[in-house]
């Protein structure tokens, strides 16, 4: 019986609880980003459309909205990392124009991930390299450089437990665009940006059209199309987090019908810090995981689990949590587990 009401407050907590969405209006200050026609500014169309979204998503209730920036100032890629996973937000969306020397046309929306092909790491690149305008990048970048494939490595193991939920997103976005705009849908693509390796959440980045095309550049730099593509980003973010918590309740009500239906087991639970996922089988070598040691690899279907430690104390299971956020996994968690099966975290502890 305490395990019912456990859960069931868990799932109303889910609904009331506030969702914090960070926008990012890309380039900005000495960082024009895209200019065409000598009128059409990518960092100027960007925050107007950024400010528009979210004085849409203000009208939601129990969503809060944060801004990288609200006027034309430099912020640096880091800086827009941080002030995400500063307030520990639930979703990041930056926002940009393209550009082409030929008259492309279109909308697409990237995720985090290796370059697949030549094409996506030129675009990558181009946007990665706001860096070098930065103070002291060296530093704050660890040694990655822009211009090189190989710094693209190893850039998607954190995020990928958010993956999942960056495409269903991106998705969402092309969808609208295209359904409800008629835009052309370049699709969803993965690429190394520096931008959004530096958050931990779900994060997207739309290249919202090329301001180098004539017809789209004017739509694009209009009221009408800045209201227009505001309208349909904001549509996009709105299901997103109305999936999400539905979602959590789902998952709860899942949880407390197995917790319900399990019969006791006498052998001893035990409890391992879960830090990444992916279907990358990467070696769990300490240098693999920002210095880390006793990682495990675990196979689940088409994906691997990656875990910190082993323990029966669940004290020591804190620990090992707190010791996998210091080194820069936000995003992980206790499991819990009982002959190699996993079972609600709750129980184990109970």
């Amino acid at each position: 019986m305490f395990l019912q009401i456990f859960y069931f407050s868990s799932a109303v907590n889910s609904q009331e609880k506030t969702f914090t969405v960070v926008l990012d209006a890309g380039h900005g200050g000495k960082d024009p980003g895209k200019v065409a026609y000598k009128k059409y500014k990518e960092k100027e169309i960007a925050l107007d459309i950024v400010l528009l979204i979210g004085k849409n998503l203000k009208k939601e209730q129990n969503v809060k909205v944060i801004y990288t920036r609200k006027k034309d100032v430099f912020v640096n890629l880091w800086e827009r990392g941080r002030i995400a996973n500063k307030a520990d937000a639930d979703l990041f969306v930056s926002v940009h124009c393209n550009a082409h020397n030929s008259q492309a046309s279109g909308s697409e929306t990237w995720v985090l991930g290796l370059h697949a092909n030549k094409r996506n790491f030129e675009v990558a690149k181009a946007e990665n390299e706001v860096i070098l305008l930065e103070d002291n990048y060296q530093e704050k970048y660890k040694g990655f450089d822009p211009s090189s494939p190989e710094s693209m490595i190893g850039l998607t193991l954190e995020q990928e437990e958010s993956l999942d939920e960056s495409i269903s997103l991106a998705s969402s976005v092309q969808k609208i665009f295209q359904g409800t705009l008629k835009r052309t849908n370049r699709g969803v693509k993965q690429a190394g940006f520096a931008v959004l390796h530096q958050t931990y959440m779900p994060s997207i980045l739309i290249e919202m059209g090329f301001i180098s095309n004539k017809k789209e550049g004017a739509y694009l730099n209009s009221n009408k199309g800045k209201n227009e593509m505001a309208s349909a980003i904001s549509k996009a973010i709105s299901k997103h987090i109305e999936g999400v918590r539905l979602n959590t309740v789902s998952t709860v009500n899942i949880i407390e019908s197995v917790a319900q239906a399990s019969v006791e087991n006498s052998k001893t639970p035990y409890f391992k810090v879960q830090i990444a996922s992916g279907k990358k089988k990467i070696s769990t070598a300490s240098y693999n995981f920002k210095g880390l040691k006793a990682v495990n690899r675990v196979p689940v279907g088409e994906y691997y689990k990656y875990y910190l430690g082993h323990t029966e104390n669940y004290k020591e299971a804190k620990l090992l949590l707190k010791k996998a956020k210091k080194a820069g996994y936000k995003s992980s968690f206790i499991a819990a587990f009982v002959d190699n099966e996993r079972i609600a975290l709750s129980k184990a502890i109970k």
